[in-house]
């Protein structure tokens, strides 16, 4: 099988949306709710993948991306917008354009504790950081909302979140080896 065809259409949106957008850097730390577009981005000879190792690096590479005259995009869980809550503060102080896709955690079907007072409180913390949240749910929605994201941040100039629900996503369970 294809890796690259296995992820449910809605995954393949994700990356066709980004690429489409001009977006030129993909900056995440590995996670298996975005690991379709981080595949599609380590293949594609036009786009550059960085892997961190904390999300708040992201923040500012893609604030770099920006003076560098590239669009960027941070991946992230959202257990990781925790970590990255003082440097949001970066985005409004340089008025950097933003785009981070979250992939939710703490809500449907969440197996794991410790990932629910972060996903309870993700969207709150991005708005009290002065970004813009818009909220993915079905599968059809993807392509426009995360579209009216990425032209709201690099058009516009405003700082995005769109945040992809676990629902959308699925149930994660651990598995053993």
């Amino acid at each position: 099988m294809n890796p690259m065809t296995t992820a449910p259409e809605w995954q393949h949106a994700v990356f066709n949306v980004l690429k489409k957008g001009g977006v030129r850097q993909v900056a995440y730390v590995p996670d298996a709710g975005h690991s379709q577009v981080i595949r599609s981005a380590i293949a594609d000879p036009d786009i550059q993948d960085v892997v961190l190792t904390t999300e708040e690096e992201g923040v500012a590479l893609c604030c770099g991306a920006w003076l560098g005259g590239q669009r960027s995009v941070l991946l992230m869980q959202s257990s990781g917008v925790g970590n990255c809550v003082n440097m949001f503060s970066l985005l409004q102080a340089g008025d950097f354009p933003f785009l981070t896709v979250v992939t939710m955690r703490g809500e449907y079907a969440e197996f794991n504790p410790w990932q629910g007072p972060m996903g309870k409180a993700t969207q709150a913390a991005l708005e009290l950081m002065g970004i813009r949240v818009l909220r993915v749910s079905r599968p059809e929605e993807v392509e426009e909302v995360l579209g009216a994201g990425l032209d709201a941040a690099f058009e516009a100039g405003e700082k995005v979140a769109v945040l992809l629900g676990q629902n959308l996503i699925g149930r994660k369970k651990w598995e053993r080896k």
